[in-house]
């Protein structure tokens, strides 16, 4: 056994093998039966962390805008420079945990966030805060890369989608929890404790994930990173979210919106063709080839659309009318209270003999028709709430199948690649989410929130559409890859 997977490095490369190698989990802990629940508990602090964040910081807003004296477009920066970095760092850092360690690198960007997290509570200008935030979102990505590959090659193969939903509903508890606690902060203790509370969320999870995590068994070796690659990603993702977010009003100079579609477009048929002809790339296209991962890409992409459309669209509607933000919170929280709910008991609730194609297909069904119901009832809390507890119980049952079909049609020396595959889908789901909802209300204009109210929701309709179309493609069966435990 060599220095880097050795728990007993020689004294001279001590120092340097903690930094480097994946430390094994003490005997005592990795040999209980259980010792699978407390690796996905551990992998459940980041995922709530990582909601909970999404959700909270866009209630700093006005106070962060005040304190530095600036508007809300600049402001939204914070938000969009996190975003941006996010989606483009996902595929290389699962690629780089796949071949350095999934433990490693998802230590190291709790890390990475957790120091990040501080330095924003502490940033002295709005510039220096957006600056904090992109180091934050780096950490986020080596998080959010390794979160679904550390699960499911954590839990043994019969327990995956069930493992896969405890994760879906604490990123669901995150969200639903963001609100209130942001309101809490921000009136109390002021926008930077915000930041603040993720230090000590995130010092515990460093400490349980060291103990806790299993090391990476299966691995698939670089011999060069794909730097080439990585900027052809970065430019077709930051294009592309870009051009959605000018589109719904974000104001930009005449053209800009084809010049940012069009900058997307070539960035994308030229990271394809990169990847095709790159000694090591840093997407291997081969993955895209099963049918379970390309349909469960496009389904996990569509149900995370649906997932954060709401989320803009329910608050605007309610206090248009009048309705306090305290209210409308409220009432939102139905959507990720049943995502919850349903994500955790799915299992119970659905026949054992149902596969994860026949369980994606009843989610995403029953999100639509949950969502068409808001096409023709009032859009009052009373048709709401029931609205959206039915959304989040058809996306609670349908994530974690979605999630678990994809993965388990990766090899496990690529699941940090999978792993990151998953989480990117999901974040350009969420930022479209909020984008197209936006660009319903916009488009709909002097014709009123309601009407932009029911094309967003038509908006929806069809992505829930999509969904299900995805799940009826998708293969009736995915093969079972042995799994490592360590």
């Amino acid at each position: 056994m060599d220095a880097r997977t050795s728990p007993h490095p020689s004294p001279r490369g001590r120092w340097p093998a903690l930094l480097v190698a994946e430390r094994r989990r003490p005997e005592r802990i990795r040999s209980r039966p259980d010792a699978w629940w407390l690796a996905v508990g551990t992998v459940c602090f980041g995922a709530f962390m990582g909601q909970l964040d999404a959700s909270i910081v866009t209630l700093t807003y006005g106070s962060v805008g005040g304190e530095f004296q600036t508007s809300l477009a600049a402001v939204e920066w914070v938000s969009l420079a996190y975003l941006l970095t996010l989606v483009a760092l996902l595929v290389p850092a699962g690629r780089l945990s796949d071949a350095h360690g999934r433990k490693l690198l998802y230590l190291y960007g709790f890390a990475v966030f957790t120091v990040a997290s501080a330095a924003c509570g502490l940033a002295p200008s709005l510039l220096a805060l957006v600056a904090f935030r992109v180091v934050q979102a780096a950490g986020a990505a080596m998080m959010q890369a390794n979160s679904v590959a550390l699960v499911t090659t954590s839990a043994p193969r019969e327990r995956m989608r069930t493992a896969l939903g405890v994760q879906a509903a604490a990123q669901a508890l995150g969200l639903a929890l963001g609100p209130t606690v942001g309101g809490v902060l921000v009136s109390t203790l002021g926008w930077r404790w915000v930041f603040g509370v993720n230090v000590p969320v995130g010092v515990i999870a460093l400490v349980g994930g060291h103990y806790l995590l299993p090391r990476t068994r299966a691995r698939t070796r670089v011999a060069r990173f794909d730097w080439a690659g990585l900027a052809l990603l970065a430019g077709a993702t930051t294009s592309a979210l870009m051009g959605v977010s000018a589109a719904s009003g974000l104001p930009v100079p005449g053209g800009g919106v084809a010049v940012l579609f069009a900058v997307a477009a070539a960035a994308g048929w030229g990271f394809v063709r990169r990847q095709r002809r790159a000694e090591a790339p840093l997407l291997d296209l081969a993955l895209l080839k099963a049918r379970a991962v390309t349909f469960g890409l496009v389904g996990a992409l569509s149900g995370y659309l649906v997932l954060f459309g709401p989320l803009v669209l329910v608050p605007v509607v309610l206090t248009a009318r009048g309705t306090s933000e305290l209210t409308a919170g409220l009432v939102l929280t139905a959507l990720p209270a049943g995502f919850a709910l349903a994500a955790t008991g799915g299992d119970r609730l659905l026949p054992r003999s149902l596969t994860d194609r026949g369980r994606c297909t009843a989610g995403a069904t029953v999100s639509l028709f949950a969502l068409a119901a808001l096409l023709i009832v009032p859009l009052t809390i009373a048709w709401l709430v029931p609205a959206l507890a039915l959304t989040g119980l058809g996306l609670g049952l349908f994530t974690p199948a979605n999630n678990a079909m994809i993965m388990g049609a990766v090899p496990a020396r690529s699941s940090g690649t999978g792993g990151g595959l998953v989480n990117m889908t999901r974040g350009l789901g969420t930022a479209l989410g909020v984008a197209l909802v936006t660009l319903a209300l916009h488009l709909a204009g002097s014709a009123g929130t309601q009407a932009g109210a029911r094309l967003a929701a038509a908006v929806l309709v069809a992505v829930s559409a999509v969904a299900v179309a995805s799940a009826r493609l998708s293969p009736r069966s995915s093969p079972a890859p042995s799994r490592s435990h360590a």
